[in-house]
């Protein structure tokens, strides 16, 4: 340190260098860079899952055919559950339980099952079909181009 350099410059200097390191463009991150766009929230909490913000827009989730009629498939790593509630018929939500922020963890009959608490959510809209979880699943924007389901 010079004369003239305090220990408060120092870690302020630090703290901001710190600080732009953080506020990237989300390219590059090191993250899957595969949620998707939605709550705008930004719960960090390592107890819960990461808010759905972060897929290039117009990526390839999955071919149609890997989404059953009736059912649907969780995509862990997206943070989004993908449904097919009737032929052709395509419903996206997050895959964060509205309860306590555990990851849903499977379709069927209907429902797309958090198992941390068993809350269940109707695949044609999200809504809560049982409790312990107050409010839906939120919906996620995607587009079918041909056979394939894309994330907007």
């Amino acid at each position: 340190m010079t004369p003239s350099t305090t220990r408060r410059t120092v870690l302020l200097s630090t703290g901001a260098a710190a600080l732009a390191m953080g506020c990237g463009d989300g390219n590059g991150d090191g993250g899957t860079g595969s949620d998707t766009g939605g709550d705008g929230g930004g719960d960090s909490a390592a107890t819960k899952a990461p808010a759905a913000t972060d897929a290039p827009a117009g990526r390839e989730l999955a071919a149609t055919s890997d989404i059953p009629v009736g059912g649907g498939k969780i995509f862990a790593d997206e943070q989004i559950v993908v449904t097919q509630p009737t032929q052709g018929d395509f419903k996206a939500f997050s895959a964060v339980c509205t309860h306590q922020g555990c990851t849903v963890t499977e379709v069927r009959d209907g429902t797309i099952d958090c198992a941390c608490h068993n809350s269940r959510f109707r695949i044609a809209d999200g809504s809560v079909e049982q409790g312990p979880a107050t409010q839906p699943l939120s919906e996620q924007r995607i587009t079918v181009d041909g056979n394939s389901v894309r994330l907007v």
